[in-house]
């Protein structure tokens, strides 16, 4: 493996990490570990996909976020991933990868699905010891390059002090990093900085992002138009947020059901007749019933009369594993917590919220929402030991630095959350942008339906749907810790890329439609 060490701006100094937002002004001054403002590590490998042989070079280090006046107010730790026999970046595509959180480190997808290596785990993706990770043979590497990137006070990626080595208030923190705009705006800059650094501008771009990281994407592919001039070719939503399109009341309460019944069908909990139908099939059942039977009469709230709410308690339990009578104390609104703990109380067992497939075990069966989320414990136990070391001794990247899984960022501002609507506004004004949506069937944090809901309503006109598409999995919200489905989602992003570039001298022009 051979090494470079580059530092890309002389007179930049090491800096104070920061572990938190200020709480106060000593606490930051006494910091003692210092994080490099602006460093770059390469080095070479070679991994297996799809069975040829891809030579590449990993760039790992941090990369300042600049103010108006040109000072660095942040750096972020990112991970930049190039196949070394590609010349030609204007035919090359670059893929920009976000988590979510918001507060969340870039490992998960990095370390999981379409980077060079993946976790050591078993094909139900579930941890094993010894901790570790190995070669991804369904990697992007092959058809894209890749940016992995930290926000603000995740991974390594820490605020920076000003010229007078003092730190911004925790207010003034939330103002430039912690909130939904802020997010974008900062994030945007950083972007446009890396595109020209590394040559990037005449690439076919694409944005992913996971969780809330979708919310952070569909910002951004907005941002970069009318910010920096910069037009993307796609937007990946993995297991998305509600992308600011509002569902409150009886849609939200009503959108649960599909999931709850994938769900109950994969821990058989079901009867018979819907136990034995394929997940599809069941599912598309659920979701005509949920749509023309179960929103309606939530809808009519009290005024729903008893004889037909006593069909529809049958109904909801029949689908959804629960019992009659849990559907009846919650007046046909089941939550989600209440799902997690009732749907095995008999077992004594609840299920994950992120992944309802994994199991836990609480101190008591009564109750109405789990102790904890039996997922996550099982996947921080999992990417932490193999991020860490993966960054020291593959990347050789090396710090004292806290690498933050879940970094501290709140209190988030959420205020003016219109990324549904810039997402279609960028698509819009962009004829080669397409958007595609992966979720997990088991994912009880950002239920799949919801998924469907936000696709249906991005562009209520339909006129973008040949630019919209959906793609389910039988996973829950990281659907690529499942062996089967981490080549299934690869292969679909792989597809999505590539019909995504347009064909040489396609023009971005709408025509007009004819014949109506």
């Amino acid at each position: 493996m051979t090494v470079h060490f580059r530092k890309l701006l002389a007179g930049l100094f090491l800096v104070s990490a920061i572990p938190a937002i200020a709480q106060d002004t000593n606490a930051l001054e006494q910091a003692a570990i210092n994080i490099p403002i602006e460093k770059t590590v390469t080095t070479e490998h070679q991994v297996d996909i799809r069975g040829d042989s891809v030579e590449y070079t990993a760039t790992t280090g941090t990369q300042p976020v600049w103010d108006e006046h040109g000072n660095a107010i942040a750096t972020l730790f990112f991970t930049y991933y190039k196949r070394s026999d590609v010349d030609d970046n204007a035919k090359r595509p670059l893929v920009i990868s976000f988590n979510g959180g918001p507060g969340s480190g870039s490992l998960w997808m990095h370390l999981a699905y379409t980077g060079p290596k993946t976790l050591k785990i078993n094909d139900e993706g579930y941890p094993v010891q010894p901790f570790g990770y190995q070669d991804n043979p369904y990697s992007l590497l092959d058809v894209a390059d890749i940016v992995y990137v930290n926000p603000v006070n995740t991974g390594y990626s820490r605020v920076l002090p000003d010229k007078d080595g003092k730190y911004p208030s925790k207010e003034q923190q939330q103002k430039k990093f912690f909130g939904v705009n802020a997010d974008i705006n900062y994030l945007s800059d950083w972007i446009n900085t890396f595109v020209t650094r590394y040559q990037r501008w005449t690439s076919p771009k694409f944005l992913i992002g996971e969780s809330y990281g979708t919310t952070r994407v569909s910002g951004l592919a907005k941002a970069m138009q009318q910010r920096h001039w910069m037009f993307f070719n796609g937007v990946i939503l993995v297991s998305p947020t509600d992308l600011g399109i509002r569902r409150d009341g009886p849609v939200k309460q009503a959108n649960r059901l599909p999931y709850f019944a994938a769900t109950a069908w994969y821990h058989k909990q079901l009867a018979p007749e819907l136990q034995k139908l394929p997940l599809q099939q069941l599912l598309q059942q659920v979701e005509q019933f949920t749509v023309e039977q179960y929103l309606p009469a939530l809808a009519l709230g009290s005024a729903l009369p008893q004889q037909r709410k006593q069909q529809l308690i049958a109904e909801v339990a029949k689908y959804s594993g629960l019992s009659e009578q849990s559907v009846a104390a919650n007046h046909l609104r089941i939550s989600p917590q209440f799902f997690w703990k009732d749907l095995l109380r008999e077992q004594d067992r609840t299920i994950g919220r992120l992944d309802s497939r994994y199991l836990g075990i609480d101190a008591k069966r009564s109750g109405d929402s789990p102790d904890y989320n039996a997922e996550l414990s099982a996947w921080e136990q999992a990417f932490a030991p193999a991020m860490n070391d993966y960054v020291r001794r593959e990347l050789q990247f090396s710090t004292d630095v806290k690498y933050q899984v879940f970094g501290p960022v709140h209190p988030w501002d959420r205020s003016n959350n219109h990324v549904g609507e810039n997402l279609r506004s960028a698509m819009a004004e962009n004829p080669y942008l397409q958007v595609m949506i992966q979720s997990g069937y088991f994912d009880g944090a950002t239920n799949y339906f919801d998924a469907k809901y936000s696709l249906r309503h991005i562009d209520p006109s339909g006129q973008l749907d040949n630019r919209l598409q959906f793609h389910g999995y039988q996973s829950g919200h990281m659907m690529y810790l499942r062996r089967e489905d981490l080549q299934k989602a690869n292969e679909a992003l792989r597809e999505f890329i590539l019909q995504a570039i347009p064909k040489s001298g396609q023009a971005a022009q709408y025509s007009i439609k004819t014949g109506q």
